[in-house]
């Protein structure tokens, strides 16, 4: 779901036969809808990137990301590139850094599929939670900052900045469990039998309580840009989930790399993180509720936090399958889309056996 914007062309590729469109009826667009356009359009696709193919659009000296949904059939309320535009259009006036949104184009006819622009950020993005290669101090730092910037979005009063409507009132996990039930089910290649567990187990154990702030819905290291030299955080990306919903549920999706194994899963299991100056996840989450204005000095309970785990596990379990499906149909945006797809039965699981356990707490 993510993207590499890395220096220059060091994340693109040519753009791929299926996702490829006319430049010049795009940049005939832009001159219409985007102000100071000039030159000739040149276009780059971004190696990364499991949902919207995203390109790099050049011209005149200027730089630009477009974000478009993919062609072929689509999952119902998937690939919104419409609520990407919109939230962070509407993030641009608080303290959550974003990249400025120039225009969006409902026009399929344009490049096949509905788009928008948005502004080229130059920083860094760190692929690996472990951050090899970085001292302890300046380890500390990258998480401090990624844990007060989710902490930020999550203070924003929707209804101040014109996002009351974002989401539907009430229900949260209850209607979020249903959507990923169906979209997992919508995709389904195989059965998957610790899926089928999951399916009956979440609606049986949802906490109570139903917060309802701006979430993301895919918050994590490789989805922000940082500066080129400080601990500072330049724009989160890839708003594709976002929605009006429960916090602690967005923040538990943030936290899952403590439940997945270095290496390879980019994750921190296995690693002493006490020496890499890494938080613990117990310290990181009461960082997070020191700082948010919902929850200051909230405690949560082991097995509401299992919960948010668990459902989170569970709906990159959907994710992941959507993934698979789109790879086997010819549609999916990245060459890596199969091998993506394949970590859905040990993730599916593994969230079944932690829900076990969060089970056996109570």
């Amino acid at each position: 779901m993510s993207i590499d914007l890395q220096t220059s062309f060091s994340g693109t590729r040519p753009v791929a036969p299926a996702h490829a469109f006319d430049a010049a009826r795009l940049a005939a667009w832009m001159r219409e809808h985007v102000h100071d356009f000039a030159g000739r359009v040149q276009v780059e696709q971004f190696k990364g990137g499991q949902s919207n193919p995203t390109f790099l659009i050049e011209a005149g000296g200027a730089r630009y990301v477009l974000r478009r949904k993919p062609p072929g059939a689509l999952l119902p309320s998937a690939h919104a590139v419409e609520r990407e535009y919109r939230v962070i259009r509407a993030l641009a006036q608080t303290p959550v850094p974003v990249a400025r949104a120039y225009a969006l184009c409902e026009d399929a006819a344009v490049i096949g599929t509905p788009f928008y622009l948005m502004e080229y950020v130059e920083g860094r993005i760190f692929w690996d939670a472990a951050l090899p290669g970085m001292a302890p101090e300046a380890r500390s730092a990258i998480y401090d900052e990624m844990n007060r910037v989710i902490a930020a979005l999550h203070s924003v009063d929707p209804v101040a900045i014109g996002l009351g409507d974002y989401g539907r009132e009430g229900n949260y996990i209850e209607r979020q469990v249903a959507r990923w039930t169906r979209q997992y089910r919508a995709s389904e290649t195989e059965r998957i039998e610790a899926a089928d567990h999951l399916i009956d187990w979440l609606p049986k154990h949802m906490p109570a309580g139903d917060e309802r702030r701006i979430v993301h819905g895919d918050y994590r290291l490789d989805n922000v840009i940082f500066h080129p030299h400080e601990p500072r955080i330049l724009a989160v990306l890839d708003w594709e989930l976002s929605t009006l919903g429960h916090p602690l549920v967005d923040f538990a999706y943030h936290c899952m790399i403590w439940h997945m194994q270095a290496g390879a899963r980019r994750g921190l299991v296995g690693l002493d993180l006490a020496a890499l100056g890494i938080p613990d996840e117990k310290t990181y989450l009461q960082r997070y509720l020191k700082k948010v204005a919902h929850a200051s000095n909230a405690e949560v309970s082991e097995t509401d936090w299992g919960y948010y785990l668990v459902f989170n596990m569970f709906r990159l379990v959907g994710i992941l399958q959507g993934v698979m499906a789109r790879a086997l149909q010819g549609n999916a945006s990245s060459a890596l889309a199969l091998e993506t797809g394949k970590r859905t039965r040990p993730l599916a699981e593994q969230a079944w056996a932690l829900a076990r356990a969060v089970d056996a707490l109570r």
